[in-house]
């Protein structure tokens, strides 16, 4: 992080002016969050969160020898139907923190050897994590911050973030509009997340590794395959390639029908060997060599 503590909490007062009406994730609800009310989101003011702590199941670039320091917080600006964790994503279970408690768990997963601070599903709250950041790094707190989303995010938010966020790691969940509608409630997604992708290139460049293993700085890129080419893995493929071929993709296989896939007959399955291999291929058929 290159922020000083003063620059944070410009950072965060900024971001704070962006909850009344909301517009810090490009849903733009306009709910007037610093009165108390919940965003589309579902989540106001305050920070919340479900879980905390050193991880081992994030991409091993990530979790080195003493894990990935994750935090898990409630709501999401997406309601993608097949999600995994959407009691939390969806039904926002979880505590509300303030943001000394949040900088306080920055620095207890700083203590415990955590070889970073992994921020998951943090668009939402972005105004909260910057405040908690500048309580921490007052404080001694010098991780490198990842920030794991799912892809769609304000443009102008992302500006903001420029000199926190040391790894972005978004998803790029799909190249059609219509599917991402349909399975994730968002109409622009493909523009947005491209958009995203773009500047995060941008602002920290392709994946660097230290002699360790570790990243430090850089974006990696999440690809989730779906069952019946929903995905749609040739085309985000080519526009990876097309930012740059050193892009670092995670191809993911771990699909499996939850929440509401059941509901929809063309996820209601796990994807195929052939699938993933599929996918795959169209990755390095594109010219894409780094994968997690």
């Amino acid at each position: 992080m290159e922020r000083t503590v003063e620059e944070l909490e410009g950072t965060a007062r900024t971001l704070r002016g962006l909850l009344t009406p909301c517009r810090l994730c490009p849903n733009e609800c306009g709910v007037d969050r610093l009165s108390g009310g919940l965003g589309r989101c579902g989540v106001g003011l305050s920070p919340r969160i479900a879980s905390c702590g050193a991880h081992f199941g994030e991409e091993a670039v990530l979790v080195g020898r003493s894990g990935s320091g994750t935090v898990f917080f409630s709501g999401c600006s997406l309601a993608c139907v097949y999600c995994q964790n959407w009691t939390i994503s969806q039904e926002c279970d979880g505590s509300d923190l303030t943001e000394s408690d949040l900088a306080g768990t920055f620095l207890e997963i700083q203590g415990a050897g955590c070889a970073n601070l992994n921020l998951v599903t943090p668009t939402h709250q972005a105004h909260a994590i910057v405040g908690a950041l500048a309580l921490a790094t007052a404080r001694g707190f010098d991780l490198p911050v990842v920030w794991n989303c799912g892809g769609y995010e304000s443009f102008e938010v992302l500006r903001l973030l420029e000199g926190i966020v040391d790894v972005y790691m978004p998803d790029l969940k799909y190249s059609s509009n219509d599917v991402a509608l349909r399975l994730s409630g968002v109409s622009d997604y493909v523009e947005v997340s491209r958009r995203t992708v773009v500047e995060m290139h941008r602002q920290v460049g392709t994946l660097a590794i230290d002699p360790d293993g570790v990243a430090r700085r850089g974006v990696l890129v999440r690809h989730l395959v779906l069952p019946n080419g929903l995905s749609g893995s040739r085309e985000v493929m080519r526009f990876l390639a097309g930012i740059s071929r050193e892009t670092y993709v995670n191809v993911m296989d771990q699909y499996r029908p939850c929440h509401r896939a059941g509901e929809y007959p063309d996820l209601d399955r796990r994807i195929t060997a052939r699938e993933y291999d599929d996918a795959v291929r169209e990755a390095r058929d594109a010219g894409l060599g780094r994968f997690a």
